[in-house]
C-alpha cells in the first residue's frame, strides 16, 4: 500500500507534496537514519575514550574547537548531576524511553510524504538512544566536543546532543512555520 501527500503545484512546499512513501519506507528512513545517529555516536565516544585522558583535550582548530573528554552525569548543561546515581539513571532512562516511544508515536502519525519531519524524529531518537545507552553502561554521558572563542567556552557535548539538536530545530521548522505534525 502506497500513501500520498498531495498539494497544489507551484503551492510553498509543494515538492514535499509530490514524494511518495510506502509504510515500509517510512519505516526506514527513521530506523536508518536513527541507527545512523546512534552507531556515529557510539563509534566517536570509543574513538574519544580510547584516545583521549579524561580531563584533557586535543586542539583541532587553535582558539575555536577542541576535542576534551568529560563525564556528564546530568542532562544538558550538567542538569540534575549532584542527584544520587540510584535515582538519577533510573529517572533519566525512563524520561528516555517515554521520550522515545512519544516519538515513534508521532512518526507513526506523520504523513509518508513529509520526509523533512520523519529524518528531524529520527534524529532526536537516534541521539536519545546514543545518550541512554551511555548512561546504562557508564552512569555518565561522554561529552567531548568542546567549541570556544578565547575563554569562553560552550559546554562540552556529543554527536548525540548534535543530533538531538538539529532534529529539534528542523522539528520546530516543520511544526511552526509549516504547520506539520
Amino acid at each position: 500500500m502506497r500513501n500520498t501527500l498531495h498539494s497544489a503545484p507551484g503551492a510553498p512546499g509543494s515538492w514535499r507534496g509530490r514524494i511518495t512513501l510506502s509504510l515500509s519506507r517510512k519505516s526506514t528512513i527513521i530506523g536508518g537514519v536513527a541507527l545512523a545517529v546512534f552507531a556515529l555516536d557510539r563509534y566517536t565516544k570509543q574513538l574519544v575514550t580510547g584516545n583521549v585522558e579524561l580531563g584533557s583535550s586535543i586542539n583541532v582548530v587553535d582558539g575555536f574547537f577542541d576535542l576534551t573528554y568529560v563525564r556528564n552525569l546530568g542532562a544538558a548543561f550538567g542538569f540534575l548531576s549532584l542527584l544520587d546515581s540510584s535515582y538519577r539513571v533510573p529517572f533519566f532512562a525512563t524520561t528516555t524511553l517515554a521520550a522515545v516511544c512519544l516519538l515513534l508515536y508521532f512518526a507513526h502519525k506523520t504523513e509518508p510524504g513529509n520526509v523533512l519531519l520523519l529524518v528531524s524524529l529520527a534524529l532526536v531518537t537516534g541521539g536519545a538512544l546514543g545518550n541512554l545507552a551511555d548512561r546504562l553502561m557508564y552512569g555518565y554521558v561522554v561529552d567531548f566536543i568542546d567549541w570556544y572563542i578565547g575563554s569562553y567556552h560552550w559546554p562540552a557535548f556529543n554527536i548525540a546532543d548534535s543530533a538531538i539538536t538539529a532534529g529539534i530545530a528542523i522539528m520546530g521548522e516543520e511544526i511552526i512555520i509549516r504547520k506539520k505534525l
